[in-house]
């Protein structure tokens, strides 16, 4: 835990250059944190970041990072569903499959 503290720290201490580095836009990464812009510069200088916004950021800047968590994540829930036996079949899944897009078709050509 003191490590991911001390890496914390030093990422808030060091945020003006990562953004500085990033291949970003400021602007970019402002409107997409959703923070308003005097309010970002200002806790860019003051090194004042939210851990929540410092996340929002490292999202925004390292799009590959945040989808290889998400990749893995979603790997582990599946190794843990088959661990637990929650599993099905191909067929099963296929037929399931097939009625939602037969449903969905009906409501499109319903809408029409």
């Amino acid at each position: 835990m003191i490590l991911e503290i001390k890496n914390y720290i030093k990422i808030s201490n060091s945020i003006d250059e990562i953004l500085k580095n990033s291949p970003f836009k400021m602007k970019y990464i402002i409107e997409k944190s959703g923070i308003s812009e005097p309010t970002f510069f200002r806790k860019m200088k003051e090194k004042k970041f939210l851990p929540e916004e410092l996340l929002r950021i490292a999202e925004i800047i390292e799009p590959e990072e945040n989808s290889k968590e998400d990749i893995l994540k979603a790997i582990q829930e599946g190794l843990k569903d088959v661990k637990n036996g929650r599993i099905h079949d191909h067929k099963t899944v296929m037929n399931e499959a097939k009625e939602r897009l037969a449903k969905k078709r009906n409501e499109y050509l319903l809408d029409q």
